[in-house]
């Protein structure tokens, strides 16, 4: 079971022993790391360029007060410096989608989807139902949210994903996209553009923090408005966040408290948990080897959210 209970059990979260390594603030990179080919091509697809589409969101944030405002309470709930929150929906609407130039838009779209119906299924069959399949009895231990949809997508992962199991064929693809995507591929909504899945993961502790409903993935519409609704997305955002940071500290002793790239980077590419693991490894191998830690580093999302730090700032 050894390799298996790896692969598919989410490993918990255990307190250190000595204060986690702060990693400072500012870039690791002296230049930008390559920015992906879909990212270029959805800005070119939109006649714009990365610059306008920063100013873009950076002039939804300077001038709508209440959202700061929202921001910035929901930030304190969290036990985060606002920054973070602003880094990470910043770093969505350069490199991503475009912002809508008004937030009542948001408002107006999450309603759309309420009255439209959604539903999480691949091929007719249901998430629910997918989900009560023999493989996936290793994840009844879990009770939280985000332990047990982390298991249920390494399950996929190792079970199904591009097989045929009992004469059906799945997709070599992620369980994001196999599963809740029930519109287009590539699929993430509202402003802090958060993925279905990822909202499923953070539903506990939103409630707990927030005292916001738990999410059920056989309620597609609802978790659809939540991710639409910038009152009700917002603590999705911080939750996701404050994860990454718990992970870094308790997983891999780092403090990434103070780097909102950091925490951006881990916005934008997921899997906080796996990366926090795999830097630890390596940085055992280099503690027995007698040599310095690695430090994490940003992406070209985090790095944009560092280099402008100054003036993201000056909104808070």
């Amino acid at each position: 079971m050894g390799l298996l209970a790896a692969t598919i059990f989410p490993i918990a979260f255990c307190e250190t022993a000595s204060a986690a390594i702060l990693v400072p603030p500012g870039n690791r990179h002296v230049e930008q790391p390559n920015i992906p080919g879909a990212s270029a091509k959805r800005t070119r697809a939109l006649k714009t360029t990365y610059e306008a589409k920063y100013r873009k969101i950076y002039n939804l944030l300077k001038t709508d007060g209440r959202l700061r405002t929202k921001i910035k309470s929901t930030a304190a709930a969290y036990g985060l410096d606002p920054i973070h929150i602003a880094g990470a929906i910043v770093g969505e609407h350069t490199y991503n989608v475009d912002v809508y130039d008004r937030l009542q838009t948001y408002y107006v779209k999450a309603m759309a989807y309420v009255r439209q119906g959604v539903s999480f299924d691949y091929k007719g069959e249901s998430i629910g139902a997918f989900v009560k399949k023999p493989e996936f009895s290793v994840c009844s231990q879990f009770r939280d949210s985000y332990s047990l949809w982390d298991c249920r997508e390494n399950v996929w992962n190792a079970k199904f994903r591009g097989k045929t199991v009992d004469g059906r064929s799945y997709p070599n693809n992620r369980f994001s996209a196999v599963f809740f995507q029930p519109f287009y591929a590539g699929q993430t909504f509202g402003l802090g553009q958060i993925n279905p899945l990822t909202a499923l993961q953070m539903s506990d502790m939103v409630n707990r923090i927030s005292g916001l409903p738990k999410l059920d993935a056989d309620g597609g519409n609802v978790v659809y408005k939540t991710i639409m609704d910038p009152d009700l997305t917002l603590p999705y955002v911080a939750a996701t966040l404050k994860h990454a940071v718990d992970a870094y500290r308790q997983i891999a002793d780092f403090d990434i408290s103070k780097n909102p790239g950091i925490t951006a980077t881990l916005y934008n590419t997921g899997g906080a948990d796996s990366r926090a693991r795999d830097l630890a490894r390596k940085n055992a191998s280099r503690k027995a080897a007698g040599e310095e830690p690695l430090l994490p580093q940003e992406n070209y999302y985090g790095w944009l959210v560092n280099d402008r730090l100054d003036e993201l700032k000056t909104l808070f």
